[in-house]
């Protein structure tokens, strides 16, 4: 059982992948009409959404600028001296609870300016997390404030701000670092301390190592359980070795981060790494698991002589797996948070410049689409095609490849090749035996007939001839000889078998006109002496048989 390499199917989700930088550059020139009606003038601290404020916020923390962090905070209750001396301390506090509450998501925050209104809170707060503080359960909030300027931000509130020192104090560190030297606790990097960095080596390397070995030894458990019930599928177990592979890992490291509890940044690019190798596995998974049932459907037809075989089954490969392509990408985006109505929105409006650009791709498309419904040709058919001839290789998305007798490799653009006069030497039942037999200008009557008697016998005894009611016929005289037409089929598709009985044929016929008496023609030319006035009689000068 064949199955396509996987690096095809890598190829393919690079591609895909390429692609998405610019679907995302695309849809954010279609801004949401609410969005950008309430975002007019623009926050220079890109505090306009929940998700955007509290992202710029733990930035600010883990580049160290606790001074510009506290600008994210509403501080208006406390003291006009002591904001730029408490401000900085606050905002630590409120990075260390968020970063020590494993259940908080920067993903799960909303992106609309308006906040998520479906949470029972007051349009203007949006919940980021419940504590228990002394008994009582105590909400971190951000609230919708709109300064001097106009402008509308989220910041955390005020109430939030006086409970922070005290959820900072209750929220626990890791147990781990009771155990660990004073260096790898305190010194930090991209604001995580050194030793979550070195934890999270080590579960990659272990995930990495842990999901092979599960994956090989899951197929090997299965493996006779398959042999034994499902024979047909065993091929699907191996095709499966590397999706179960990317599976796990994801998996793993999914429940590693969980375990590891990063800081909270960190803890979203994490995320979005185990959503993205989630989300590969299983696009990996129904790819392959479509390459296995193309290949059955695939060999089914060839049992039964079908040209699809090979011309409709690739075709419909590549389609699957774009699909496929497409479906995993847009599963990509909206787990990472991405608005996937608005890059639908501007894929909308970009398709007429698309459709523009690329009109002779689309009719490139629908042309092989046309050469495989129509099926004039199939893959390895010989066809000729314009004025060539050559093999078809294979029939792709845009161009159809034929190997000419030069052996040279010639692309032709499906608009075009399902346009052209396209004649199939591949689909002939039988090969037309035709030829012309020139016979010398003194062969006699009775020569001509037994030269006619002689080949209708040869062709009607011949077991591989088709003759019609008058297969051989004297047709006339030519300028230099007497023309006998043979008008006969070969039974024989293959073309070089058709070789060689007709060559077997022509030296049954050239040992018939010998026997008769007599002998094919060549051209004559005839030349007048002058040169001698009492003999002006023409002198002709023969070639060939005719001497």
């Amino acid at each position: 059982m064949k199955v396509l390499p996987s690096w095809r199917f890598w190829r393919l989700m690079t591609a895909a992948a390429l692609g998405l930088g610019s679907i995302n550059a695309q849809a954010t020139l279609v801004p949401n009409p609410v969005s950008a009606r309430e975002a007019a003038p623009q926050d220079p601290l890109n505090r306009q959404s929940p998700q955007t404020s509290v992202v710029s916020f733990l930035e600010a923390c883990r580049s160290g600028n606790f001074s510009r962090a506290a600008k994210y905070i509403d501080l208006e209750n406390m003291p006009r001296e002591q904001r730029q001396s408490e401000g900085p301390r606050v905002a630590q506090d409120l990075q260390q609870v968020l970063n020590r509450d494993t259940d908080f998501d920067l993903a799960d925050l909303s992106k609309d300016p308006r906040g998520d209104l479906s949470d029972g809170l007051p349009e203007d707060h949006e919940r980021l997390g419940s504590y228990n503080l002394n008994g009582k359960m105590v909400d971190l909030q951000l609230q919708r404030k709109t300064r001097r300027s106009g402008v509308a931000v989220w910041v955390f509130s005020s109430d939030s701000a006086a409970v922070a020192p005290q959820l900072a104090q209750v929220t626990s560190d890791s147990v781990i670092e009771r155990y660990l030297p004073t260096v790898l606790v305190n010194w930090n990097l991209a604001g995580t301390p050194a030793w979550r960095w070195i934890a999270l080596a080590l579960i990659v390397i272990a995930v990495a190592a842990l999901s092979r070995s599960l994956s090989r030894l899951g197929i090997a458990v299965l493996r006779p359980v398959v042999r034994t019930f499902f024979p047909r599928l065993e091929g699907l177990l191996e095709a499966l070795r590397g999706p179960a592979h990317l599976l796990l890992a994801g998996a793993f490291l999914r429940a590693g981060v969980e375990w590891l509890a990063p800081p909270a940044l960190l803890r979203l690019y994490l995320d979005r790494i185990c959503a993205l190798l989630i989300i590969l596995g299983t696009a990996w998974f129904f790819s392959r698991t479509a390459d296995l049932i193309i290949e059955q459907i695939r060999q089914r037809l060839e049992a039964r002589r079908s040209t699809l075989s090979r011309s409709a089954m690739p075709l419909a490969s590549r389609a699957i797996k774009i699909t496929i392509c497409v479906l995993a990408m847009t599963a990509v985006i909206g787990s990472w948070g991405y608005n996937t109505s608005a890059i639908l929105a501007g894929l909308g409006i970009g398709g007429i410049a698309i459709a523009l650009a690329a009109q002779k791709t689309i009719e490139n498309l629908f042309g092989g689409v046309a050469v495989v419904s129509d099926r004039p040709v199939a893959v390895g058919d010989f066809c000729k095609f314009g004025d060539r001839v050559g093999t078809v290789e294979d029939i792709g998305l845009r161009s159809t490849r034929l190997r000419t007798l030069d052996r040279t490799l010639v692309s032709v653009p499906n608009s075009e090749f399902s346009s052209m006069v396209l004649e199939n030497y591949s689909k002939r039942d039988k090969v037309w035996f035709h030829t012309t037999l020139n016979l010398r200008r003194d062969t006699k009557p009775a020569q001509v007939r037994s030269v006619l008697e002689s080949i209708h016998r040869i062709l009607s005894e011949h077991p591989k001839v088709e003759t019609g009611t008058l297969p051989v016929r004297f047709i006339g005289a030519g300028s230099y000889s007497l023309d006998i037409e043979i008008f006969a089929y070969i039974r024989t598709a293959d073309y070089d078998e058709f070789l060689q009985l007709q060559q077997d044929l022509l030296l049954q016929i050239m040992d018939a006109i010998t026997a008769a008496g007599s002998a094919l023609a060549l051209p004559t030319q005839a030349s007048i002496d002058y040169s001698d006035t009492r003999a002006p009689a023409p002198v002709e000068q023969l070639t060939g048989n005719n001497r």
